[in-house]
């Protein structure tokens, strides 16, 4: 069986379908019977979702829930979560639902600034170089004006370029490092061809300075891209209430619970195999709506955990303190966002999710988006300080234990009455269905 193949992007969808069934599975009819129940009835629709990616065979659903009851700011607000984890949605909600009797969520845009650079490799004198890039700085401007017009008339644009020299890490290395405002749009394409043109620009340039040696107007652009490390483009969200207003079913003593959770953060800023894990769970309630919202989760991702490291060590991207009998739990993350452009004006759930939303900025998307990360963060900590993660988790991961056995509706109703009063572990719940059929 030859499972290389050459022009498989020139092949029809069918096509495709055909060659992969064929060459990778027993049964061919079957997969391809099983990638055609995921098409899309519609066929408009479907053709819309095969032209996001190359060489589209079908479509992979991930659930979209709702987690309600969000007081943030003042405001109330339902968010969309788009996530196949089990309990996700389920505590964001619990959290919601708690916080929202004790002031609810505030969230703060600290800063909007992004990254972009240029670069390249100069061989000469460092003090020419700078005295050169002072003489054309102006031009950068200049010559990206008809790429920045539509961003400067919504308030963006280029705010600042500097070099930097970057020579101590790799022999003539430097970098044009600019910063730019990018409003309601994550950006990408603006900067990215921006930096294309300081490029063009740095190289021309330096063609003609009359003060550089025939190998100094040799520069070598390596490369223009934006980072997704956005450490100026942050946004703060936070729950706070006196001590004594913590107290619930399950937190009987707040005074204590309040120490431990503090103490609980604090592991985790100090120790990075905690570190992790806790913001692992941070990140289940942020890409959950990145990921609704249609945006890139795996930028958010990257910034993130280079934000998490910003000190030398990985630490925790939430905190926690008791000051003056007030609890204080908070979070500062990186968040590139856009609501305009890319999947924001083409999914048709993107669509919803963002109307859902009301409609927010790219500023308002990053408080909803922060708020879900400190909501989620504070669910785990909460259990993990009170009855333990797997009473909850297990009891939403059951329903996925019960569909790969393919219970009946009886068997689903006397297994869930069972473990209402016994341990639930994936082997007790296997063992538990054979017992029922035999």
């Amino acid at each position: 069986m030859n499972n290389t193949i050459a022009g498989f992007s020139k092949l029809s969808k069918e096509e495709k379908i055909n060659w992969i069934a064929n060459n990778y599975f027993s049964t061919p009819s079957e997969a391809i019977d099983l990638l055609k129940k995921y098409w899309n009835s519609d066929s408009i629709l479907q053709q819309l979702h095969d032209e996001f990616i190359e060489n589209t065979i079908t479509n992979f659903y991930i659930p979209l829930g709702v987690a309600p009851n969000f007081l943030i700011n003042g405001k109330n607000s339902s968010i969309p979560m788009a996530i196949e984890e089990s309990s996700v949605v389920a505590a964001a909600a619990k959290s919601a639902k708690f916080w929202a009797t004790r002031g609810g969520f505030k969230a703060t845009i600290i800063n909007t600034e992004k990254i972009g650079q240029v670069h390249f490799i100069y061989k000469g004198d460092a003090k020419k170089l700078k005295d050169f890039f002072a003489n054309i700085k102006n031009t950068f401007f200049s010559d990206t004006e008809a790429l920045t017009k539509n961003m400067r008339q919504r308030g963006g644009g280029i705010l600042d370029i500097e070099l930097r020299d970057k020579t101590e890490l790799i022999p003539d290395y430097y970098q044009l490092h600019a910063t730019f405002e990018t409003k309601d749009s994550m950006g990408a394409n603006f900067i990215n061809s921006c930096l294309e043109q300081f490029a063009k620009t740095l190289k021309e340039k330096a063609e003609n300075y009359e003060s550089f040696t025939a190998e100094e107007k040799e520069i070598e652009v390596i490369m223009s891209i934006l980072s997704n490390y956005v450490p100026n483009c942050l946004v703060r969200a936070e729950v706070s209430c006196p001590i004594e207003d913590l107290a619930e079913k399950h937190i009987p003593n707040p005074e204590d619970f309040a120490k431990r959770f503090v103490q609980a953060v604090r592991i985790a800023e100090v120790e990075p195999y905690r570190a992790v894990t806790h913001n692992k769970g941070i990140m289940n309630g942020i890409d959950a709506v990145v990921l609704a919202t249609g945006n890139d989760f795996r930028a958010v991702e990257a910034g993130v955990h280079a934000y998490a490291s910003k000190e030398g060590q990985y630490s925790s991207l939430s905190h926690a303190k008791i000051e003056n009998g007030q609890f204080t739990f908070w979070l500062e993350i990186p968040l590139a966002l856009g609501t305009v452009g890319g999947l924001t004006s083409l999914h048709p759930l993107v669509k919803f999710c963002l109307e859902m939303l009301e409609k927010p900025s790219a500023q308002e998307l990053m408080q909803f988006v922060a708020v879900a990360g400190l909501a989620q963060n504070f669910a785990a900590l909460r259990s993990l300080t009170t009855t333990g993660i797997q009473e909850g988790h297990m009891k939403m991961h059951l329903n996925n234990i019960l569909n790969q056995f393919n219970v009946t509706e009886e068997e689903r109703h006397n297994i869930k009455r069972h473990f209402k009063h016994h341990t639930i572990s994936h082997s007790a719940v296997v063992n538990y269905i054979e017992e029922l059929r035999k």
